[in-house]
């Protein structure tokens, strides 16, 4: 069963629009450009039936068939398309929560593999506070160098939040890694900004 969830409102939007191009047997195709990365957008373009690619997965929504972008499904799990009605008349909205989200396993290198975290699970939350973190690099095999940006930079909670929600994460989801430095931490000589 496919990870995508189109709510009745959005289909039904959707359907309207398909109407109007008059194609027989057009369709709705979503995809996701750079997927598993920071830039990744997910996207919804027509589908004629000349343009259906044999691997795409088809979901069948009554009204018309949406084409998952084979290559894009992995990235699609659990991605929602809305419609809600507002005073400039509607917005169509897709939330892809793993669309920026590198697929790995317990295989994949270190750095790989902490990302992988840091994008699924650490950055939602702080994204709520115009936070994000990512990882600078892997020092003596086992310490993880973070930097934090946006909201989190500067922010005096920061090495609060990073020692306790971070940290623990991490060494929860990837027990090689021992500890996690902030980039601006003082203790890190190498990136720190007062030698």
């Amino acid at each position: 069963m496919t990870s995508v969830t189109v709510t009745d409102p959005a289909r039904d939007y959707l359907a309207q629009l398909i109407e109007k191009q008059d194609v027989e047997g057009m369709g709705v195709r979503i995809f996701v450009t750079q997927p598993g990365t920071r830039n990744a957008e997910t996207c919804l373009a027509y589908c004629p039936p000349n343009e259906v690619v044999p691997t795409d997965e088809k979901v069948d929504l009554g009204k018309f068939i949406l084409y998952l972008d084979h290559n894009s499904v992995p990235f699609l799990e659990d991605a929602l398309v809305d419609y809600s009605k507002d005073q400039m008349g509607g917005q169509l909205t897709i939330k892809a929560p793993n669309a920026k989200v590198p697929q790995v396993d317990e295989n994949a290198p270190l750095p790989d593999r902490i990302n992988y975290i840091l994008a699924s699970e650490i950055n939602p939350g702080l994204a709520a506070h115009g936070g994000e973190v990512s990882l600078v690099e892997v020092v003596e095999e086992s310490v993880a160098v973070l930097r934090f940006g946006g909201g989190c930079q500067g922010c005096s909670a920061v090495s609060l939040t990073l020692k306790q929600g971070v940290e623990s994460t991490l060494k929860e989801q990837v027990p090689e890694i021992t500890a996690v430095r902030d980039v601006t931490d003082h203790s890190y000589k190498e990136n720190a900004y007062y030698q």
